[in-house]
């Protein structure tokens, strides 16, 4: 029940946009710096750490591919001599 739950909530954070979520990281931010012992303030703290695991993943993810495209086998020529040998 509580990995399914979240599971869903997982897709729910997928789903949402990345610029959208960083424009309310300051609000969140601001919010969480200001204690109070209230739920408001708790899920204040739970949205801005979700915000920061979204642009960690989406950060991570990119470095992944173009590590993988660097790596792969499509990779591009390196400019400068050719590898070659003189061969009689």
């Amino acid at each position: 029940m509580l990995e399914s739950a979240l599971n869903k909530l997982a897709e729910r954070i997928l789903s949402l946009d990345e610029a959208s979520l960083t424009s309310l990281w300051g609000k969140y931010k601001n919010r969480m710096e200001h204690f109070e012992p209230s739920k408001d303030w708790e899920k204040a703290v739970i949205i801005f750490f979700i915000i920061n695991a979204v642009r960690a993943k989406n950060h991570i993810f990119n470095e992944q591919l173009l590590r993988q495209s660097e790596v792969g086998p499509e990779k591009k020529p390196q400019k400068g001599k050719p590898d070659l040998r003189l061969v009689k």
